[in-house]
């Protein structure tokens, strides 16, 4: 498999793992070091500010549909490109919103594809 394919595949996992709050699968593709920004005040988050918010139920997701996906990877450094549409709630109240995403990616000799920075703007 080709490391673009790689990647695609990682991205895909991902976005399978937020749809279901798969703490775990979260946990091997978001590399310690996560810095994300996003949100509408431009917010900073950590890796663990986001597994926590799925573990506690704060962040519930109901729809994570990509409708664009672009991969680049350049030796052991990924980025992906997505746009989509997120539903679900945040801390009870109900969200719908289409974002773009930019994801760095690192690849680990060990875990594969994890992201270490972030961001996310409306679109």
């Amino acid at each position: 498999m080709a490391m673009g394919d790689d990647l695609r595949e990682a991205e895909r996992r991902l976005q399978a793992a937020q749809l279901a709050s798969d703490v775990e699968a979260l946990d091997r593709l978001l590399d310690d070091r996560l810095i994300f920004t996003g949100g509408p005040d431009g917010a900073v988050y950590s890796k663990q500010d986001d597994l926590d918010g799925h573990r506690s139920g704060v962040q519930v997701m109901t729809k994570v549909q990509e409708e664009e996906l672009t991969v680049l990877t350049e030796g052991r450094t990924g980025v992906t490109w997505f746009l989509g549409t997120l539903e679900g709630t945040y801390a009870g109240e109900a969200f719908a919103v289409r974002l773009r995403y930019t994801r760095t990616w690192l690849l680990d000799d060990d875990l594969g594809w994890r992201i270490i920075a972030a961001h996310s703007s409306p679109a």
